[in-house]
C-alpha cells in the first residue's frame, strides 16, 4: 500500500454550498411533517414515489418527502458530479486516489461484450480467462470427475478467507440455497479454532476440498487457518505431502507462496488490484458460489448484477433505484441526524445480506477525512445493522418504534419463495412484512388508542393509567424493497444496487470508498502483542490497560 496522504486542518466546505444550505432549508420544512398527512394530501402517492426494475420494486414513499424533498437531493447530486464519477469509476478511472487504483468491479459481471480499458489495457480477456476457468474447475469438480487422494468425488468444500474474501461469498451461498445441488459449502474466517474445529469435524479428508482465499497470501487469519487445516488433513493415515495439491486450491495472486504452500499453481486463481475484497464476490473469490449452485447459475447472478450497473449508468436520477437510495440516506443522515440504518430482511436466506452490508457500507464510508484530506464537518458513513424480519420483531422492534432515535430501515422481501411451499407460513410473513412499514409510519395516537382499550372493556381510570405506554408517533421512514423471487439473477442485481448506493454516498460526502486505513494500526499492534504473548513477556511500551490485559493473560497462562 502507498503511504497515506498527511491530514490537513483545513475543514471541508460542503456544508457551505448552496446546494447543501438549500436542504438545510427544505429540512425546516420538513421536520414537523407526518408521513400519514402526505398519504392524505397525495393519494397517488404509492404510484409516484415506487419504481421498479426487472423484478424489483422499490417503494420509497412511506419517507419524509415530497417532491420537492428529491428535486433538491437530485440537484445536490448533481452538484457533487456523480454523473462525473459515476462515468470514472465504470471507465476505469482513478477513482481509489489514496492507493492510486482504478475501481472496478463492475468489469468483472460486464456481460456486454464491450472492453473496459486500465492502464489503456481491455482488461476483460483476462476477466474472461478467469471466468473459463472457473468454469472447468467447477464443472471439474461438481461432476466427480475431479478425485481426492483416495480416489473419492468431492462432497464437501471448506472456503477459508476473511472479511470480503468470506462474507460475500457466505451469503450468497445461503442466499442461494434452493439452487444448490449436491456439494455441501462451509466458510471458515475466525481465527478462533472453535469455528475451524467446527467444520473439520463436519468433513471427511477424503472428500474435502480447500479453497484459500487470500490476495497476498499473507493474511494471517486466512494463512493460519489454511495451515491447521493442511496440518488436520496431513495427519490422516496414507495421506502424502503431494495430496495437498488434490484438496488445496488458491485464489491469490502470489505465486510463490502459493506453491510453497503445496499447491499446484494450475489450481491458483487470480484476482486484480482493482478489484476491493468487499466488492470481490463477483471475481474468482467466487469460486465457492459457482462450485455450490453450478457455473451457469453463478454467470446469472452476475448477468443480474450487469443489468443493475446498466440501469445506474443510464437512468435519469429521477428513476435511479441507487441513487434514490443513497440520496434517501443522505437526507436523514446529514439533515435529520440519523445515525443508523436498518435492513431487514423477510427472507430466511437473505439472513447473512445485514452482516455483508456492514462491511460493504461501513468500511467503505466511515471515513471523517475526505478524498483531498480535509477533515469532514458533516457526518458521513452511518452505522448498518439489522437481522431478518420476523425474529427481529420479537427482538429490537420495540426500539424503531417507540424509541428516541430515528432510525429509518430497509425492508427486504420476497414474493415467491423457492425454499418453501407451505403457503400460510409465507402469508404470515408477508403479512408481517408489509404491517410493520404501516405501523412504523402511522404510529398510534391517544384517540385510537383509547377507543380500542375501551372496546377491550378496560375501565377508564386503568386506560388513562396505559394511554401514555401504547401510543407512539410513528413517522418512522421505511424503503420497501420487493423481489418477485430471489434468484440468482435477482441476488446479483440487489447487490449491485447496494453497492452503488454506498458509491453514490461515498461522492456526495467527497470520500475515497474504496480504502481502509483505518483498519492498518490495529492490525500492526496486534503483531507486536502477538510477538509478546507467544515469548511472555512485555517488549513494548504500552498504556496502563493494555500492560495489565497483557500481564492477566501471561499470570492466567501459567
Amino acid at each position: 500500500m502507498r503511504s497515506a496522504r498527511v491530514i490537513s486542518n483545513i475543514k471541508s466546505s460542503l456544508v457551505q454550498t448552496p446546494a447543501w444550505q438549500r436542504l438545510v432549508v427544505h429540512h425546516n420544512d420538513m421536520q414537523r411533517v407526518h408521513m400519514m398527512d402526505l398519504f392524505k394530501k397525495n393519494p397517488n402517492r404509492f404510484n409516484d414515489f415506487s419504481l421498479q426494475f426487472e423484478g424489483i420494486l422499490l417503494d420509497y414513499s412511506k419517507n419524509i418527502i415530497t417532491s420537492k424533498t428529491m428535486d433538491h437531493l437530485f440537484y445536490f447530486a448533481r452538484k457533487q458530479r456523480v454523473k462525473e464519477w459515476r462515468h470514472k469509476m465504470f471507465t476505469g478511472g482513478n477513482v481509489n486516489n489514496t492507493e492510486g487504483r482504478a475501481v472496478l468491479h463492475t468489469a468483472l459481471r460486464n456481460r456486454s461484450g464491450q472492453p473496459v480499458m486500465h492502464n489503456g489495457k481491455d482488461v476483460m480477456p483476462d476477466v474472461l480467462a478467469q471466468l473459463d476457468k472457473m468454469r472447468a474447475f467447477t464443472d471439474n469438480v461438481r461432476s466427480g470427475e475431479w478425485k481426492g487422494y483416495t480416489g473419492k468425488p468431492i462432497t464437501n468444500i471448506i472456503n477459508i478467507g476473511i472479511g470480503g474474501s468470506d462474507l460475500g461469498p457466505n451469503m450468497a451461498c445461503r442466499a442461494l440455497c434452493p439452487f444448490a445441488d449436491g456439494l455441501r459449502v462451509h466458510f471458515v474466517s475466525n481465527v478462533d479454532a472453535t469455528q475451524l474445529s467446527n467444520r473439520l469435524a463436519k468433513c471427511n479428508p477424503e472428500t474435502t476440498l480447500f479453497i484459500v482465499a487470500s490476495k497476498t497470501f499473507t493474511t494471517q487469519e486466512t494463512i493460519t487457518n489454511a495451515e491447521s487445516s493442511k496440518n488436520w488433513f496431513l495427519a490422516h493415515p496414507d495421506v502424502k505431502q503431494s495430496d495437498v495439491a488434490k484438496h488445496f486450491v488458491a485464489i491469490s495472486t502470489n505465486k510463490e507462496k502459493v506453491e510453497a504452500f503445496g499447491i499446484d499453481p494450475v489450481n491458483m486463481f487470480e484476482f486484480w488490484d482493482w478489484v476491493g475484497g468487499r466488492y470481490s464476490l463477483w471475481s474468482t473469490i467466487g469460486l465457492s458460489i459457482a462450485l455450490y449452485i453450478g457455473m451457469d447459475q453463478f454467470i446469472e447472478m452476475l448477468e443480474g448484477a450487469h443489468a443493475m450497473d446498466e440501469h445506474f449508468l443510464n437512468e435519469p436520477f429521477d428513476t435511479n433505484m441507487p441513487v434514490i437510495l443513497a440520496m434517501i440516506g443522505i437526507w436523514y443522515g446529514n439533515f435529520f441526524g440519523a445515525e443508523s440504518s436498518a435492513i431487514l430482511p423477510y427472507d430466511h436466506n437473505l439472513r447473512l445480506l445485514p452482516a455483508y452490508l456492514e462491511q460493504a457500507d461501513m468500511e467503505s464510508n466511515g471515513k471523517s477525512v475526505d478524498r483531498d484530506g480535509r477533515q469532514t464537518t458533516y457526518s458521513t458513513g452511518k452505522i448498518i445493522w439489522g437481522a431478518e424480519g420476523i425474529n427481529g420483531q420479537h427482538a429490537f422492534y420495540q426500539l424503531l418504534h417507540q424509541g428516541t432515535l430515528l432510525i429509518p430501515t430497509d425492508f427486504i422481501a420476497s414474493v415467491n419463495n423457492k425454499s418453501c411451499n407451505l403457503e400460510n407460513h409465507g402469508n404470515i410473513l408477508a403479512s408481517n412484512f408489509i404491517a410493520q412499514t404501516e405501523a412504523l409510519m402511522r404510529g398510534r395516537d391517544a384517540k385510537e388508542t383509547r377507543l380500542q382499550l375501551r372496546n377491550a372493556g378496560i375501565d377508564m381510570k386503568e386506560i388513562e393509567m396505559h394511554l401514555p405506554h401504547m401510543t407512539f408517533q410513528g413517522n418512522q421512514p421505511s424503503n420497501s424493497i420487493v423481489l418477485d423471487s430471489l434468484t440468482p439473477r435477482s441476488f446479483g442485481s440487489l447487490i449491485a444496487m447496494y453497492e452503488h448506493k454506498i458509491f453514490v454516498q461515498g461522492i456526495i460526502w467527497n470520500l475515497n470508498s474504496y480504502d481502509q486505513w483505518g483498519v492498518e494500526l490495529g492490525k500492526k499492534l496486534a503483531r507486536n502483542i502477538l510477538d509478546e504473548l507467544e515469548k511472555g513477556e512485555t517488549l513494548y511500551e504500552h498504556d496502563s490497560s493494555t500492560e495489565g490485559l497483557l500481564q492477566w493473560f501471561f499470570n492466567r497462562r501459567k
